[in-house]
């Protein structure tokens, strides 16, 4: 790579592929479930749903520690 392309706008302002999306209504996988990405006031969340049904909000943080992928794990 040359320094030019490393030190060029488009080059910093790349998103990190480790990272989740931060898109409003994307779709992302962990654990076998998928999560949803909303708004709700003041910041987002990514909302899913429990092995009961119930409703687990996750921070971008939290879902990155636990792994998450964009498509359903086999």
């Amino acid at each position: 790579m040359n320094a030019e392309a490393a030190t060029s706008p488009e080059a910093s302002s790349t998103h990190d592929p480790s990272s989740p999306p931060t898109v409003l209504s994307s779709v992302v996988w962990c654990g076998g479930r998928p999560y949803v990405l909303e708004a709700l006031p003041g910041r987002a969340r990514w909302m899913g749903t429990d092995y009961r049904g119930r409703p687990v909000a996750l921070s971008s943080a939290e879902l990155q520690r636990r792994g998450w992928s964009h498509r359903r794990a086999c």
